[in-house]
């Protein structure tokens, strides 16, 4: 009668004939190395930095068409109502009799609630 290996051996050489196997360097062109990263950036493109991008340009495109009577929120969390535009600076009336004068880059939106 033939004896039968204990299956627990058998299963622990073949895991190390595969660790082998995947630790020998691969000898492929440095071409074919380069797709996964290309690959990668081309996602992260079209994923993060093209929207971000956008979303950029439209955020600039609103602060320079800033007018008076706009609703706006700021980066700070104060909503209010444009009353001056300088080269820099926003004037904001958040309250009756209460003005502030807020950095055009401070402006985040306008504010659609009302």
């Amino acid at each position: 009668m033939a004896k039968i290996g204990h299956p627990i051996a058998s299963m622990e050489s073949a895991f190390t004939s595969l660790l082998f196997a995947q630790a020998a360097p691969s000898q492929g062109s440095p071409l074919s190395m380069l797709v996964p990263f290309v690959f990668i950036f081309v996602i992260f493109y079209f994923l993060l930095i093209r929207p971000a991008r956008k979303r950029q340009k439209a955020l600039d495109e609103l602060v320079k068409n800033l007018k008076p009577g706009d609703r706006v929120a700021t980066s700070g969390g104060i909503y209010g109502t444009v009353v001056a535009v300088t080269e820099n600076r926003v004037q904001l009336r958040i309250a009756d009799q209460v003005k502030v004068d807020v950095a055009k880059s401070a402006v985040t939106g306008l504010d659609e609630s009302q």
